[in-house]
């Protein structure tokens, strides 16, 4: 029997009946417009907030990945809570969400663990909703697939480069998607979110890794999960990536109608 991940969010994040879900997942898909793809789809930044909030957003995205034909898919998200540990992985089997146990790829995130010169330490029961969050779009995308799970604590250059040239050297030639899970600034009045999520977003579409770092240095925009989208940015382009788009930007305002103190959603894709 697997070892599996339960969900300390279902319920809550997003709708915890199988029904519900797929019907609110499914919604998000089909009312977001389904991006132009220049090339092969090889990855996507998408945000991580309740679905209730950045859903719409996300699914931008995730239309992109409908019907892909990969065989893992790889969420690196950030870790919120105060691990020690600078990178790390679920030590379950597999992951639950309310439409079923998604697999973890165990040889590919062995072999990315042995690659990696910075350790990516495994958890179990880990709290961390900015990875599962995206599971579901994916599970209603893709018909099927296994999961490489990595939550990133030190989000420096130098651990962000180690992770990418892990999963790059252990998906060459994989059948892959890699998932870059962020949101963007955080409770700023919604003139000056849209300014600092330009900016990120800038960075992001211009396919400067080092920029993303460097905007929230000079406190130009921010991202919650900058060393998802670098370290993503970083490996999609050793695996052969050539361009990125932003598809979407809102923020919780557009939802909740509060403008005085938002957080921003972007989404993204990447091709070769």
């Amino acid at each position: 029997m697997l070892h599996v991940r339960p969900s300390p969010i279902a319920g809550q994040w997003y709708p915890g009946r199988p029904e519900q879900l797929k019907k609110t997942v499914d919604a998000f898909l089909e009312n977001a417009a389904a991006p132009e793809v220049p090339g092969m789809l090889i990855g996507v930044v998408a945000p991580h907030a309740g679905h209730r909030y950045s859903g719409a957003v996300a699914a931008h995205a995730f239309r992109a990945v409908i019907g892909l034909k990969v065989d893992t898919v790889a969420v690196i998200s950030p870790m919120h809570y105060p691990y020690s540990a600078p990178l790390l992985t679920t030590g379950h089997d597999a992951y639950w969400t309310p439409l079923g146990e998604i697999p973890v790829d165990g040889e590919a995130l062995a072999a990315i663990q042995a690659a990696c010169e910075t350790p990516i330490t495994p958890v179990n029961e880990d709290p961390e909703h900015s990875l599962e969050i995206e599971l579901p779009f994916l599970q209603r995308a893709l018909p099927s697939f296994k999961l490489i799970p990595i939550m990133i604590r030190n989000d420096s250059a130098s651990v962000c480069e180690a992770l990418a040239q892990a999963l790059a050297a252990v998906l060459q030639g994989r059948r892959c998607l890699l998932v870059a899970s962020s949101d963007l600034s955080h409770f700023y009045p919604q003139g000056v979110a849209d300014k600092l999520d330009s900016y990120m977003l800038a960075q992001v579409e211009a396919f400067d890794p080092l920029g993303v770092l460097k905007a929230e240095e000079e406190e130009k925009g921010f991202a919650c999960g900058k060393g998802a989208i670098v370290a993503v940015l970083m490996a999609a382009k050793l695996l052969g990536a050539k361009g990125v788009r932003v598809v979407k930007h809102a923020t919780s305002g557009d939802v909740t109608g509060d403008y005085s103190s938002v957080v921003g959603y972007g989404a993204a894709i990447i091709w070769k």
